[in-house]
């Protein structure tokens, strides 16, 4: 296969997870750009969103790795079965490994912040704020995540060019999303 060959075969595959990359950050931006209130109402939740969608990306594009190396060696098959342990077991690993890092996102920046003399939420109130993130997030991207490497799989595409994009902006719109519900739902049962 020349370079050209090569050149051409990987803007083919990721060509179209980076477009769709740049599409959904400019959607995180806007859900971001609404929600001043929010922002105003949960002092020091601006300096947790770059972390709490860093933990994201990276959380669950491990995941996506660990699910492809998986499938490139043959240890799972590209179907969600009920008795795949290692599926389930690497899927409940990256949740935990998610809500453990919102839950020290959180704890940091408070104290951050409070070491900085700035104004911020109590540190329950931001440490809910980002478990009930962490945990809406952590299921719709786990969902993903499977869905996009077994289909990427299965049509033949390297799961690993597909992961990377996909992940990361379903981590930005989603974990922007979710961040606004989870801020509206502690808020309203006045967490903190």
């Amino acid at each position: 296969m020349s370079v050209r060959e090569v050149a051409v075969e990987a803007y083919r595959e990721a060509l179209p997870a980076l477009a769709a990359s740049l599409v959904g950050g400019l959607l995180a931006g806007v859900v971001l750009g609404g929600m001043r209130a929010e922002l105003r109402a949960v002092p020091g939740l601006l300096v947790l969103v770059p972390a709490l969608l860093a933990t994201r990306g990276n959380v669950y594009g491990s995941l996506g790795a660990r699910i492809a190396t998986a499938l490139h060696q043959g240890l799972i098959e590209p179907r969600v079965r009920a008795g795949d342990h290692r599926l389930r077991a690497a899927a409940a690993a990256a949740l935990a490994n998610g809500l453990l890092a919102s839950v020290f996102a959180a704890t940091v920046a408070y104290l951050i912040l409070v070491g900085l003399d700035a104004q911020v939420a109590p540190l329950a109130r931001l440490v809910a704020i980002a478990l009930v993130a962490g945990l809406l997030s952590g299921g719709v991207l786990i969902a993903v995540v499977v869905t996009v490497v077994f289909a990427g799989y299965r049509r033949g595409r390297n799961p690993d060019t597909l992961v990377g994009p996909l992940v990361t902006t379903t981590g930005d719109v989603f974990g922007m999303l979710f961040l606004l519900a989870a801020v509206r739902i502690v808020l309203g049962l006045g967490v903190g």
